[in-house]
């Protein structure tokens, strides 16, 4: 089966229940399912032909859950765009996929206007605006039905691009399917009408929970844009029963707290992924939502999920382990390995790159990249890029992303681990670390502390903290204290690389010896 049918049947399954929210508009499944096909009518009208590849930029709202139906209906590739991206990275994703048409909101407009004049492949840059309903009621309604294989591609997802220009994922319809249906098992299956939450882009975690909860007749609310204040109330409002949020979106409601005291008895899965939350963060969210709803997973574009972990786990006690710290253990259809730099597979705790292999639930290779799809795919195995361990009971401990590695006199630093020390201060909103030069042992870490505007916190507070907890190798060298807020990836990754740039600034080379 491909994406288009198992949409289409739970259309007529659950025609007359709600499908989609956004503010005071509301859409059964059948509603939102005739818009979807009218948008497919409407873009082959425009040009686009099956396998062609339409750019999509917009926030959360009906409208993107138009392009996610249409893309299917229509047979076209969908290629989301990044909203806090900039032209030069929407112009690489174009260019990299060959798109033939762009579809953009109208206030996202100035950062691709006039592309369609320097890409040669784009044909046309057709904007959301307020003759957007006009033109949707004007094509038809009749299901344009073309031949699919659950072989064609579906969608093109681009790596968050911390380092380097973002790389092109293809999913066929076989592979999306496979990793959406991943998603369900990670959590509590819903039942029909459940609501569902997109608070997080479509275009990024969140858009992996859209078909498959639709598929069961989960009802999806789109949120523009995360507020904690809003965000507890819509969960309260709406009777919200599974979420994803990143864990700086987690981070900000705990700091936020729950003031208005709402509760939320429908609340069975708040999944937080994309990096590891603190154990601060995660004891301070269980007591504002509950014993049994907190839930992470592990994974990335290339391949995911890998790993899930549940809120008994999570916060319960096993020997030999520190759940609390993990994301998970492998999913039942996912092969783990911990390797090392020459490919040999690891022992319990020894630290080395985390490398899965999940047949129909990966890339087969990055778009237009041959080069990099032979260092990152390797007989059939994915490597992440991503530091681990596993011990002994099977749970996935995330250290870091390799490039982010801090080497101090010859000892291997992880910026994560220090970070979550750090976030375990009462006075700490964020931290992030990161590696500067040092004239005796080549690195040292950096603490970046974001702090509340007049807050008095002695630097040598925070180093006798980690020094204590994780050893004095290991303590800040430095640390600085920010009411600024962190600078994220499209994913709500710290940005690392760019904290750390100025401090190498002039240097060949970002890694300094001792």
């Amino acid at each position: 089966m491909e994406l288009r049918t198992q949409l289409r049947r739970a259309a007529g399954y659950f025609a007359c229940n709600e499908a989609l929210v956004h503010g005071e508009r509301r859409f059964s499944f059948a509603e939102a399912w005739s818009r979807g096909v009218r948008l497919a009518n409407a873009l082959t009208n425009a040009g686009l032909r099956p396998g062609d590849k339409i750019a999509t930029l917009e926030k959360n709202s009906i409208e993107a859950a138009d392009i996610f139906l249409a893309a299917a209906i229509g047979n076209f590739v969908r290629v989301p765009l990044y909203a806090r991206n900039r032209r030069e990275s929407h112009a690489h994703m174009m260019r990299n996929t060959d798109c033939r048409l762009a579809l953009v909101d109208n206030a996202l407009l100035p950062e691709v206007a006039g592309l369609e004049t320097e890409l040669p492949d784009l044909k046309r840059l057709i904007v959301r605006d307020g003759t957007y309903e006009e033109w949707l009621a004007r094509a038809s309604d009749q299901d344009p039905d073309p031949t699919i294989s659950p072989d064609d591609y579906c969608v093109i997802r681009h790596t968050g691009g911390t380092t380097g220009a973002p790389k092109g994922v293809a999913y066929t319809h076989r592979t999306w399917m496979t990793c959406c249906a991943g998603f369900l098992e990670v959590g509590p299956r819903p039942d029909p009408g459940a609501t569902v939450l997109h608070v997080g882009p479509l275009s990024h975690a969140s858009g992996f929970m859209f078909s498959p909860y639709w598929a069961v007749g989960s009802r999806n609310i789109m949120v523009e844009a995360f507020d904690p204040a809003s965000f507890l109330e819509i969960l309260e409002r709406e009777e919200v029963g599974y979420a994803f949020v990143a864990p700086t979106m987690l981070n900000a409601v705990v700091h936020h707290g729950n003031p208005r005291g709402h509760v939320f008895p429908r609340l069975r899965c708040l999944l937080s992924a994309s990096a590891p939350v603190s154990e601060a963060t995660l004891r301070k969210a269980r007591s504002i939502f509950g014993d049994d709803v907190l839930h992470t997973a592990y994974g990335q574009t290339e391949i995911l999920p890998v790993t899930a972990l549940g809120p008994k786990e999570w916060f319960g006690e096993t020997e030999g382990s520190t759940p609390l710290q993990s994301v998970g253990r492998a999913m039942s259809f996912v092969d783990l390995e911990i390797r090392d730099a020459d490919g040999r597979a690891l022992g319990p705790d020894e630290p080395g790159e985390i490398v899965a292999r999940f047949e129909n639930g990966q890339m087969q290779g990055f778009w237009n990249d041959p080069e990099e799809t032979a260092l990152r795919l390797v007989d059939g195995w994915v490597k992440t890029g991503d530091i681990g361990r596993i011990d002994a009971n099977g749970f996935l401990y995330l250290l870091d992303r390799a490039n982010d590695l801090i080497v101090s006199g010859g000892y291997n630093i992880y910026p994560a681990e220090i970070e979550n020390v750090i976030a375990d201060h009462p006075q700490v909103i964020a931290a992030a670390v990161f590696g500067i030069p040092h004239e005796k042992w080549g690195e040292t870490p950096l603490a970046l502390v974001v702090v509340a505007p007049g807050t008095e916190l002695p630097e040598q507070e925070i180093i006798d903290l980690v020094s204590e907890r994780l050893g004095s190798f290991k303590k800040p060298g430095k640390v600085v204290f920010t009411t600024e807020p962190l600078p994220l990836s499209n994913v709500g990754k710290v940005l690392r690389s760019k904290l750390r740039e100025p401090y190498w600034a002039g240097r060949a080379s970002r890694v300094s010896g001792a």
